[in-house]
């Protein structure tokens, strides 16, 4: 991995974001396919959107207050 990814996943942990959002921009980070149907979460969908454009955005939405 690089160092953008280590970058943002550090920021989105100490944030507070969500698991499930960080686990979802993770897999589109590194270009993996998503979760089973079943496991899908709004938090992960929204993280792996996110993620697809390898770019960290506005995840402030998803920190748990």
């Amino acid at each position: 991995m690089n160092q953008q990814y280590y970058d943002a996943t550090t920021k989105m942990e100490q944030a507070g974001v969500d698991p499930d959002f960080i686990e979802g921009w993770q897999s589109a980070y590194v270009k993996n396919p998503p979760r089973e149907e079943q496991r899908l979460t709004e938090a992960y969908e929204a993280g792996y959107e996110m993620g697809k454009d390898r770019e960290l955005g506005d995840f402030s939405a998803w920190a748990k207050k």
